[in-house]
């Protein structure tokens, strides 16, 4: 496509700088499970690591001295590959509690407000990825006929909060190569379907103003109020480069995707607190990437939801919005009747290349400044008023908002939740496609 860049050439690019790696990070350790039908959960020696634009990055001769000015990168340190690696170091992180992040075995907290040395609140929007340290790489997931399942605590998350969990095509490595030797032990690599243009590209400095493109799976995005389940497909496999206007809405990636949210689709008490899925206290959630021909080599041709709570497995809230009626997960049709330009970008097939090919696991919390996350929980989308997201509100009266995700596990469709007693929806909430080992 024109006006874009593939990865593999911005290294050749005189103005991709490379960036020095410096204090190791802490990486606090995380449990997670991977299953089979046949073999249960096993642990998994996993951790996390905060994205590559949080840590410090300082001058090299003095570690108080940042190489930013005003937020943005100090253009007179780095305005050429050889000069920023000269100049900079980027360090790990040591001290994840005053990111607002903590671990406790299978658990994480994301807290969105931390406490400065002056008592004021400072604000966090944490972002984090699963990592391997054995192999010194972001943990790959290859969801093809699999499914994954993670307990959640939304119950602080205030309306205008976004407490997500999901799948990025980030490179393993973040990068990782003689030119940029940080790699995914420092975060780097961030990409998503949005094309975000950051300082930083694949751990090398952005002089280029490129956009990073990946396919996106967004898991879950939810506050107390409202959830979104939604795949972003993009046309390019890993990392893709893009520049101009081809980085917006027309470009390589899907940026609006194929979303279920019960609330949007008429279910206006399926997911609320008191409601069907409880948000004033902690539930499982459990998602299906089902395949044509139900192996892990065919066509994404479905994603599906479920819920468990006090043991009882929940069905996902069925579509009452005329154009979907009766629909409880997403497909082809689904995506043909709510997003017409979905099929542009190839669909749920394309989706479910970049899920064989493997993606990253991102964990994140924040507000929105410029639409108050109005697209998640506000009008049709959820009951939140559209000013209760403005992140000034937010601070004010819910400084303790906080995500908690726990126990996550990914294996065998059916491997990774307790079946528990039978669905409280499946009177009222029948489909035809809902399989046996959901109940």
């Amino acid at each position: 496509m024109a006006g874009l860049l593939a990865l593999g050439a911005l290294v050749a690019l005189p103005l991709a700088s490379a960036q020095s790696a410096g204090t190791p990070d802490a990486h606090p350790q995380l449990v997670t499970y991977k299953c089979t039908t046949s073999g249960g959960c096993q642990a998994q020696n996993t951790s996390v690591v905060l994205d590559f634009n949080s840590h410090w990055i300082h001058q090299t001769n003095d570690s108080s001295a940042s190489c930013l000015s005003n937020g943005s990168l100090d253009s007179s340190l780095c305005p050429d590959t050889e000069t920023c690696t000269k100049n900079c170091v980027v360090d790990g992180t040591t001290n994840y509690t005053a990111t607002g992040v903590s671990t406790s075995g299978s658990s994480l907290t994301m807290n969105q407000f931390t406490a400065g040395s002056d008592g004021d609140l400072e604000v966090t929007s944490s972002r984090l990825y699963l990592f391997d340290g054995a192999s010194n790489s972001y943990v790959q997931f290859q969801m093809l006929n699999q499914e994954l399942s993670f307990d959640v605590d939304v119950s602080t998350l205030v309306c205008g909060m976004n407490g997500a969990l999901y799948f990025s095509e980030m490179e393993s490595s973040g990068g990782q190569s003689s030119e940029s030797p940080a790699g995914a032990a420092f975060g780097a690599g961030y990409c998503d379907a949005q094309c975000p243009k950051l300082d930083w590209l694949n751990g090398t400095v952005n002089t280029n103003d490129l956009g990073a493109c990946c396919s996106e799976m967004d898991l879950w995005e939810a506050n107390a109020y409202a959830t979104q389940l939604t795949p972003h497909p993009c046309t390019e496999p890993g990392l893709y480069a893009c520049s101009g206007d081809e980085c917006g809405s027309s470009g390589v990636c899907e940026e609006a995707g194929c979303g279920f949210n019960p609330y949007a689709m008429g279910d206006q008490d399926f997911y609320k607190p008191g409601g069907t899925v409880d948000t004033n206290h902690p539930f499982t959630v459990v998602t299906q990437f089902l395949t044509n021909d139900n192996t892990t080599s065919g066509s994404l041709s479905e994603i599906r939801r479920l819920y468990v709570q006090n043991g009882t497995v929940i069905q996902n809230a069925v579509a009452t919005v005329s154009s979907v009626a009766g629909n409880n997960s997403i497909n082809g049709d689904y995506c043909s009747a709510t997003d017409s330009a979905y099929s542009t970008w190839g669909g749920l097939p394309t989706s479910g290349e970049a899920l064989e090919r493997g993606m990253t696991l991102v964990f994140s919390i924040w507000d929105d400044s410029s639409a108050f996350m109005n697209w998640l929980d506000s009008g049709s989308a959820g009951p939140c008023d559209s000013t209760e997201g403005d992140p000034s509100t937010i601070q004010a009266n819910a400084p303790n908002t906080s995500v908690t995700f726990s126990n996550i596990k990914w294996g065998d469709i059916g491997s990774t939740y307790g079946s528990g007693s039978t669905s409280k929806l499946a009177s009222r909430h029948a489909h035809n496609h809902i399989r046996k080992s959901w109940h």
